[in-house]
Formats: C-alpha cells, sequence, structure tokens
C-alpha cells in the first residue's frame, strides 16, 4: 500500500487532505481532515465522497473523518469486471476500505454510510468484524432481503435496480448516449439539493464510461455474487451497534420494515425515519451530524 498526496483544486472541503491510497485491489481517492476518533464515510450511487460536504465541517470537529471514492467511482480505479462481477463485490469494496484504514493509521473505526456504501459498509462489519466499532446506514435495508421482499411498488421507485443489473453493454450504452440528462432527470425533484459546484463534480464523473459501466457492474454484483456471500454467512449477524436512519418521504422506509430486515442481519440495531428523503446527508446535514454525532460518540 501507498500514498500519494495531491494538490486540492476545491474549495468543498476546507483544511481537508486529498490523497490517492493504493490498496492491492484498486487506487482510491480520498478525502482526509478533522481530529478525534476515526470515522470513514461511504458514499452511494452516482455519487462521489463529496456528497458528505455538508456534513465535514461539523463532524470533523470531533472525529477524523475519512471520505474515499469506492472503487469504480469519482476518481478512484475502475478495476476490469469479470464474468462473476467479484471485482465489484461488496467484499472487493470493503477489503479495499480496510486496506485504505490500515494505510492511514486506523486500526479500528467507525463507519457511517449511504446507499450503495452502506452496503459495502455491511460487508465491511461481517468481513472485518474486529475492526468497526459501530456502523450507520442512510435509506437503505440489508441487499438481499430488499430483493427478497420487492414488491410492485418498490419496483417501480427502483427501477434502475432491475435496469443496471441488465447484461453488458446494454444499459452502458443507454446510459452513455446522454449521462447528463440520466443524472439529473432521475433526480429532477432533488436537484435543489446539489449547488453548482457539486453537481459539476458529480457530472464530470459520472461522465466516464468508465465509472458507468463500473457503476453497472456494483449492481450486477449485488444481484449475484453479493447474495451468494450473504447466503454463506448462514446465520452469522454484524455484532458492533448498527444505527439505521431512512427518509420518511422516500421509497425505502414506505415499502420495507427498515429495523425488522436489519435486525434479520444484526444483532444491535436502532435507528428511525428521519423528514427527508433519499439524499439525507445533503437535504438534512444538521440532522445527519446530530444522529452520527450521539451514535459514534457515546462511549467514546
Amino acid at each position: 500500500m501507498s500514498l500519494t498526496e495531491l494538490p486540492v483544486a476545491d474549495d468543498l472541503f476546507p483544511g481537508f487532505r486529498l490523497l490517492d491510497v493504493a490498496t492491492t485491489g484498486a487506487r482510491l481517492r480520498v478525502r482526509t481532515g478533522g481530529e478525534g476518533p476515526p470515522l470513514l464515510l461511504l458514499h452511494g450511487y452516482p455519487q462521489t465522497h463529496i456528497m458528505w460536504r455538508r456534513i465535514a465541517p461539523q463532524l470533523a470537529q470531533r472525529f477524523t473523518l475519512i471520505c474515499p471514492d469506492l472503487r469504480g467511482y469519482g476518481d478512484s480505479e475502475k478495476p476490469p469486471s469479470a464474468a462473476d462481477h467479484a471485482p465489484y463485490s461488496k467484499r472487493a469494496m470493503a477489503q479495499d476500505m480496510a486496506e485504505v484504514m490500515s494505510a492511514l493509521g486506523h486500526e479500528r473505526f467507525f463507519v457511517g454510510s449511504h446507499d450503495r456504501g452502506a452496503r459495502v459498509g455491511h460487508r465491511l462489519a461481517l468481513d472485518h468484524a474486529d475492526r468497526v466499532l459501530k456502523l450507520a446506514t442512510l435509506d437503505i435495508a440489508p441487499t438481499r432481503e430488499m430483493y427478497r421482499d420487492t414488491t410492485d411498488a418498490f419496483a417501480r421507485a427502483y427501477w434502475h435496480w432491475f435496469f443496471l443489473i441488465q447484461p453488458a453493454p446494454m444499459p452502458e450504452r443507454m446510459i452513455e448516449a446522454d449521462p447528463e440528462f440520466y443524472w439529473t432527470s432521475r433526480r429532477a425533484s432533488d436537484m435543489k439539493l446539489f449547488e453548482p459546484a457539486a453537481l459539476a463534480e458529480y457530472l464530470r464523473c459520472f461522465r466516464d464510461p468508465a465509472m458507468i459501466h463500473a457503476s453497472c457492474e456494483d449492481y450486477r454484483a449485488a444481484a449475484t455474487i453479493d447474495i451468494a456471500h450473504d447466503d454463506a454467512d448462514g446465520g452469522r449477524k454484524v455484532a458492533c451497534p448498527l444505527l439505521a436512519l431512512w427518509g420518511d418521504r422516500g421509497a425505502v422506509g414506505k415499502c420495507f420494515d427498515v429495523l425488522a430486515l436489519w435486525r434479520e442481519r444484526a444483532e444491535n440495531v436502532q435507528g428511525r425515519a428521519l423528514p427527508g428523503g433519499h439524499y439525507l446527508a445533503e437535504e438534512i446535514p444538521d440532522l445527519v451530524v446530530a444522529e452520527f454525532s450521539a451514535f459514534f460518540g457515546e462511549n467514546t
């Protein structure tokens, strides 16, 4: 593993360092800053680590924040895919994160996570249980159980789950025809959440065909090898405390009993709905900061 310091070309995270961290599986772009116990923040689809920009300044007063782009996303490396989608399994992504934290000198740490990143966080807490102290998730339930309990309402709201898993290159070519339209039209009601500098960063990264392909592979892995890994766990559950938060206007809370599904997969679960939609860290950052601070700060 190696670290490379990079010049910061934006002001989205004042005072934070920008690094490239080479793991055994991929080179990852990482933003880090703050002071206190280490808190790894994992972003969702189709975003990058900059989704944490509105909560980072406050959390950095209490925690050392580590905000990477997941493999395949943003400015992180996009490893070649494989027939079984293993390079984009949550196990591979979780291994990346374990190695990033080791490279930065953090052997035990907290994990805060959203959407796809929360699926990585779930696997990280299982495969590296001795290192993850607590896990917080934003607006998801466990992958296997969401597929198992899918309803007509969920399929209509989350149609992209079933579009992106289609064999390559069908979804890739359709998205590549107009990536900006795909990105913005799917989030039309949420566009007010993304100020121009953040939106420009999201779109810069998403215009890359390699990211489009990698993100499709992320979903293909979720529907196949990730479920196989879940099944192989048997009855093993996440042992660390888990905080599940979701938006009261989002599809996840409307279509699933979030806490009940997490209690199938974790031993110690708490959580509640927050007054928002899917992009909680960008829509209601102060509430997310309060929830994370209370959960990760307790008994620190």
